[in-house]
C-alpha cells in the first residue's frame, strides 16, 4: 500500500495518476503503516514505511542531512533512468555526485534522483515534482518535439520500478485486457460524403491540383512514385462522368472500410449540421470548415454501419466551446441513430482549456479529440483513457495515429517507409505498456487523390496479427471504467502485515482485467491471473508466487 502525501491543490492529479497506475495507494493516515510513503509536500512524515520516496524541485530538510549540495534549478531536463529517458516540463533540482546511488539523471549526466542512506527505511530523493509533471501532461500536454515519448507511461514505470528495488512487490491492474497486450480503437472522421457534393468548390479545385499539377511536381521531386501518378490522374479524368453518374464516386468510403475492418468494430464520427464552419474558430481559412453533408443525408449508410457493428459518434462543430450546441449536435446525431450517442470528436480537433467540461455538462461520455494535428504521437504522454482533471465523468480517449499528421507535407510529411517506423514504435509501445491505440482514417484517405488505403490495410493486418482487443471508442471507455471502478481494501492478516482485496463493481467485467502481482525477488517478473470483477480477490504474495514474465503463468486468488 502506498501512503500519498501532496500540497493540496495536487490532489486531483495525485487520484488520476493513480487510476492509470492501478496500484493499492490512499492518502496518507496518521497511524497507518505503508509499504512506501510518497510525498511531495514540505513536511517529511514520521511514520512506519518500507520506503520513503520524497519528490519536489524545492530544496527539502533531507538534502543538506545527506550532503547533497542541491544548487540548480532547471526546466525542459530530458531524464534518463531504468524505466527509459522522458522529458520533465517543471522544475529540476540537480544533486552533487557522492557516495550515494544514482536513481536518475539528466541527459548530461547530472543527477536527479539518489537513494540517501538511512539508518532506518530506503530513502529516494528525487529532484522533480511527480504530481506537478502529472498535471502539465493532462491539462497542457507535450510540445511536437516530444510527441513521441509516452512520458506519462514511463513516470509510472520509474516508480514502479523504484518501489520493486526496494525489495517491495507491486500488485497491479494492467491497462489492457487479459489475454491482450493493449487495445485497439479505429475510427474515421466523416468530412465528405462523395466528390459529387462538391461542383465548382474549393474542395472539387484542390482535389484537381493536387491531382495532376501537384501530383506531377511530387513525381519530378521523388515523392511520388510513376504508378501512383497514372491513378491520379486517371481520377482526375474520371471526375466528369462521376458528376454525371456514370462513374462510381471514388469518395464513398463506407463499402472499402466495411470490407477492410470487418468485425474490428470501428466509430464513426459525422457532422450533425451541413454548411456550419462553426463559431471561434482562429486558424487559416475557417469557412472551409464547414461540409458539404451531415447525416441527416445518410440514412441508409447510419443503418447500415450499425447492422455491421460499427458506433455512430458525433463530429462536432462548435460543441468543444458552447454545452447547447454541443446538446444540439449530441441530440441531432441522436436522432438520425435512433440510439444514445455516448461520443465526440471535434471537427479540426478544436479544443481549449474548458472542453472537457462543456462536452461533459452537454451529455458526452468520452471525447476522442486529444491528439495531434501535425505528427503521431502521445498528446498527453499516455496511452490509456483517463479523465481529463476539469471533468467528473467524461473520459478522454486520446488519438494517436491520424493519417493527415502522417502524410501531409505541412505535417509530419512521412514518406510509407518513415511512417510505417513510426507506426512500429508505437505498437512496440502498446505491447509494452498497454492502454488504447487509437487510430484516425478519414473517409477519404483511402482512394484518389491521397491514396493512403494500402498502407493502412497494411496497418490493420499488422494490429490483426497482434494480441490486441479491437473495440468501438463507447467500449473501450466503458471498460476503462470498469478497471477504475476497482477499489482496494486493506486485510489485516495473522502474520500481522497487511494484505490487499481487491474490490470490483459488483458486475462481471469483459473482457476481464489483467491483474499483476510482481516480483521484488526475481528483477521484477510477475504473475498475472484474469479477473472479471465479480467476486472480490485476495492475490496470493507476490514475494513466493511471481516467477516471471510468462503471460501464461497464473497466480492465485481467493475469492473473498
Amino acid at each position: 500500500m502506498i501512503g500519498v502525501i501532496c500540497k493540496p491543490e495536487q490532489r486531483p492529479a495525485a487520484e488520476e495518476f493513480f487510476q492509470l497506475f492501478k496500484t493499492p495507494w490512499e492518502f496518507f493516515r496518521e497511524g497507518e503503516a505503508y509499504d512506501v510513503i510518497l510525498t511531495t509536500a514540505a513536511r517529511l512524515p514520521e511514520a512506519d514505511a518500507s520506503l520513503l520516496l520524497i519528490c519536489g524541485s524545492e530544496i527539502k530538510s533531507c538534502d543538506r542531512a545527506a550532503n547533497l549540495d542541491p544548487q540548480i534549478h532547471e526546466r525542459g531536463t530530458f531524464l534518463r533512468s531504468a524505466a527509459g529517458q522522458f522529458p520533465l516540463y517543471g522544475e529540476a533540482l540537480l544533486f552533487a555526485p557522492g557516495q550515494h546511488r544514482v536513481i536518475c539523471s539528466t541527459a548530461a549526466s547530472d543527477i536527479v534522483g539518489v537513494q540517501i542512506q538511512s539508518a532506518k527505511a530506503p530513502i529516494i530523493r528525487l529532484g522533480y515534482d511527480l504530481f506537478q509533471e502529472i498535471e502539465f501532461l493532462l491539462t497542457v500536454g507535450q510540445s511536437l518535439d516530444h510527441a513521441s515519448i509516452p512520458t506519462l507511461e514511463l513516470h509510472v514505470a520509474l516508480l514502479r520500478e523504484i518501489i520493486l528495488g526496494a525489495g517491495i512487490p507491486v500488485l497491479e491492474i494492467a491497462p489492457a485486457p487479459a489475454g491482450c497486450d493493449f487495445s485497439v480503437c479505429l475510427t474515421h472522421d466523416i468530412d465528405f460524403v462523395g466528390i459529387r457534393r462538391h461542383k465548382f468548390d474549393h474542395t472539387m479545385w484542390g482535389f484537381l491540383y493536387r491531382s495532376t499539377i501537384g501530383a506531377l511536381r511530387d513525381a519530378l521531386l521523388g515523392k511520388l512514385s510513376v504508378a501512383r501518378l497514372l491513378k491520379r490522374w486517371k481520377a482526375a479524368a474520371s471526375l466528369p462522368f462521376v458528376h454525371l453518374g456514370w462513374a462510381a464516386d471514388f469518395w464513398m468510403p463506407f463499402e472499402w472500410y466495411l470490407k477492410v475492418e470487418k468485425d474490428l468494430s470501428p466509430t464513426y464520427f459525422f457532422i450533425p449540421f451541413k454548411g456550419r464552419a462553426g463559431e471561434k474558430v482562429s486558424v487559416p481559412h475557417p469557412e472551409r470548415r464547414a461540409c458539404a453533408y451531415d447525416i441527416t443525408d445518410i440514412p441508409e449508410w447510419i443503418t447500415r454501419l450499425k447492422a455491421e457493428g460499427c458506433e455512430v459518434g458525433v463530429h462536432g462543430i462548435d460543441a468543444w466551446h458552447s454545452v447547447e450546441k454541443g446538446r444540439q449536435e449530441r441530440e441531432q446525431v441522436a436522432r438520425s441513430t435512433g440510439d444514445s450517442v455516448p461520443g465526440i470528436r471535434m471537427h479540426w480537433l478544436m479544443r481549449d482549456g474548458e472542453t472537457s467540461a462543456v462536452l461533459e455538462r452537454a451529455g458526452f461520455a468520452y471525447d476522442s479529440t486529444l491528439g495531434y494535428n501535425e505528427t503521431p504521437g502521445y498528446r498527453a504522454g499516455t496511452s490509456q483513457v483517463f479523465r481529463p482533471l476539469d471533468a467528473r465523468e467524461l473520459l478522454e480517449l486520446p488519438m494517436h495515429i491520424q493519417d493527415g499528421a502522417l502524410f501531409f507535407q505541412k505535417r509530419a510529411g512521412l514518406s510509407e517507409t518513415e511512417a510505417w517506423k513510426r507506426c512500429e514504435v508505437m505498437l512496440a509501445n502498446g505491447s509494452r505498456f498497454g492502454g488504447v491505440l487509437t487510430l484516425l482514417w478519414h473517409d477519404r484517405s483511402f482512394g484518389p487523390e491521397r491514396f493512403w488505403g494500402e498502407f493502412y490495410v497494411r496497418l490493420v493486418e499488422q494490429l490483426k496479427s497482434l494480441p490486441v482487443w479491437f473495440a468501438t471508442g463507447s467500449q473501450i471507455t466503458s471498460w476503462f471504467r470498469a478497471r477504475r471502478s476497482v477499489t482496494f481494501q486493506r486485510l489485516p492478516s495473522a502474520e500481522g502485515c497487511t494484505r490487499v482485496k481487491l474490490c470490483g463493481p459488483g458486475h462481471r467485467i469483459n473482457p476481464p482485467l489483467k491483474v499483476r502481482v510482481y516480483s521484488a525477488a526475481n528483477a521484477g517478473g510477475f504473475t498475472e491471473f484474469a479477473w472479471d470483477g465479480y467476486n472480490d480477490v485476495v492475490p496470493s504474495d507476490s514475494s513466493k508466487a511471481a516467477r516471471s514474465r510468462s503471460r501464461a503463468e497464473i497466480s492465485p486468488a481467493l475469492a473473498a
